[in-house]
């Protein structure tokens, strides 16, 4: 089994190649919650998925993505990121994002995103 640290870091490669459903299908727990900021979280491998897909088809221009920092312990580790797009919904967002994840038998069990609106 890969340490944390070394499933985080082929996680982040997937997301900055543009394959972030790719890294979630290998990467996340099957009953993963996942939450945005303070919001309720959402429940389910499924049903996650079905929102990050969501979510992606709604970018109209994607400019990048930049891991800023990250940190590995025991079981948890959070990655800062740096993102720039266009939202069908949401406009133009350029923004910073803490992601926080747990970690359950080399997977994501829950995963937190903080970020400013």
């Amino acid at each position: 089994m890969q340490t944390i640290n070394e499933s985080l870091l082929k996680l982040n490669e997937l997301v900055l190649q543009g394959k972030a459903l790719e890294a979630f299908d290998k990467y996340y727990y099957e009953d993963v919650t996942m939450q945005e900021n303070n919001q309720l979280p959402t429940i389910g491998k499924k049903t996650n998925r079905e929102r990050e897909e969501i979510f992606f088809a709604n970018i109209t221009e994607f400019r990048s993505a930049e891991v800023v920092n990250l940190a590995i312990g025991e079981n948890v580790s959070y990655v800062t990121w740096k993102y720039d797009y266009t939202h069908k919904e949401w406009g133009v967002r350029n923004y910073t994002q803490i992601s926080v994840q747990q970690w359950e038998d080399g997977k994501i069990i829950h995963e937190q995103f903080f970020y400013g609106n």
